[in-house]
């Protein structure tokens, strides 16, 4: 980083992050400093060529426990990686590149698309991610900005 340089931003270990590029207001996302890579829920995967180039059309579920305010994305596929679960099985994930902002700084980060239905947070932070300025406080969450409460309450079921 030629003379560039980052301050850090503390974050807690569950933060709320935006996807501007992909229409995506806000995601609960859990910060894991045990995982290499970040994860988001994806489903209705479809691999494509455009422009001889490989790309995959997935959507996302933003929020917990609903299938509400899907959105479908289109992204350009990095790699095709053997990512193993907290609970030990590998499986081969798609990477795509997305655009994130995590307590107000903007990145762009590799992703893994993986289906999080049954998993607590749609959305996991890894370390990979983190590496660009970030401190985790894991007795403390939200320390980023978060949305209104009747978004945080939607989230949670309760609108």
């Amino acid at each position: 980083m030629s003379g560039a340089t980052h301050q850090t931003i503390h974050v807690g270990w569950r933060e709320w992050v935006r996807m501007p590029s992909a229409d995506v207001p806000w995601i609960k996302t859990k910060i894991d400093t045990g995982a290499r890579s970040s994860a988001v829920h994806a489903f209705d995967q479809e691999r494509f060529g455009r422009d001889d180039e490989p790309w995959v059309r997935f959507s996302i579920h933003p929020w917990q426990a609903t299938d509400e305010d899907s959105v479908v994305l289109e992204r350009p596929v990095v790699d095709e990686r053997v990512v193993r679960s907290s609970n030990g099985s590998s499986e081969t994930r798609f990477v795509v590149e997305l655009e994130i902002v995590l307590a107000r700084r903007r990145l762009t980060t590799e992703v893994t698309l993986s289906r999080r239905d049954e998993m607590g947070f749609r959305m996991l932070v890894g370390r990979e991610t983190l590496r660009h300025g970030f401190l985790v406080d894991p007795s403390a969450s939200y320390l980023g900005p978060r949305p209104k409460l009747h978004v945080r309450r939607r989230n949670r079921g309760r609108a």
